[in-house]
């Protein structure tokens, strides 16, 4: 167990990643004993980006791009590299997580991200509808560099700071936690796992998603054909064209 003493500045010092990480994995014994199962996140990787795919990379770069969490997500990447997420799980609009803290004692954390607008979405949906070829490629991040920028700019998909709200049931009255900028980013590393969950936390069904793009597309397309092509020759001028008699 760590020893905490005070610095000269009057603060308790902080745990080492691995006493974090011992601290964590004791909890996640202890509940599994009681038959409450965990889902933690920890980043695998060790360069500076702390998750892989380009929905979870996309998803830190959001957060650090906002100067209002810019204090405290140092410590938060420090928390997700030392394992102190000991749970984290998306739902609808709400992201819920265990995070281990410099005590013994690990805290909750609820994060809301507020949903989409119908107006919104539309227009997210008017701008994806000839870009996005299907589900798969989506979910890989696989659409071309201006449709990137869609998710980035304003009024795109990754939220922004005022649509994010979260509680930490540790004492830091601070704006952002530590706690809950280690759960910010294990979002992303659960967005590498299945990068579904960021259509289920803004309140999209991705399926419903393509499928209004694709209507989209067709009926641009059965438009399209209703005009008649000038490249189309009369049987008179194909005659003449040919030498036909």
């Amino acid at each position: 167990m760590a020893r905490y003493g005070r610095s000269s500045y009057g603060y308790y010092s902080q745990p080492s990643s691995y006493e974090l990480q011992s601290m964590g994995e004791e909890y996640i014994r202890k509940q599994a004993a009681k038959g409450i199962i965990l889902h933690p996140v920890c980043a695998k990787s060790s360069s500076r980006n702390i998750c892989q795919s380009w929905w979870g990379i996309s998803w830190c770069k959001n957060l650090e791009r906002y100067a209002d969490y810019a204090n405290r997500l140092s410590r938060g990447r420090k928390y997700t590299r030392s394992g102190a997420i000991l749970d984290l799980q998306i739902s609808k609009g709400v992201v819920t997580s265990i995070v281990q803290g410099s005590s013994a004692r690990p805290y909750k954390i609820t994060i809301r991200i507020d949903p989409l607008s119908d107006t919104h979405l539309k227009k997210l949906e008017d701008t994806c509808f000839n870009k996005v070829k299907n589900l798969d490629e989506l979910l890989a991040g696989k659409f071309p560099d201006d449709l990137k920028n869609v998710f980035f700019d304003k009024d795109g998909l990754f939220p922004t700071p005022r649509e994010i709200h979260f509680d930490c049931s540790c004492p830091d009255w601070a704006s952002m936690c530590k706690h809950v900028a280690a759960a910010m980013y294990g979002i992303g590393l659960r967005l590498d796992e299945d990068p579904m969950g960021f259509f289920v936390l803004r309140g999209l069904d991705p399926d419903k998603f393509i499928a209004r793009a694709v209507e989209s597309r067709v009926s641009l397309m059965l438009k399209n054909a209703k005009k008649k092509s000038t490249r189309i020759i009369d049987d008179q001028d194909v005659d003449a064209l040919f030498g036909v008699f």
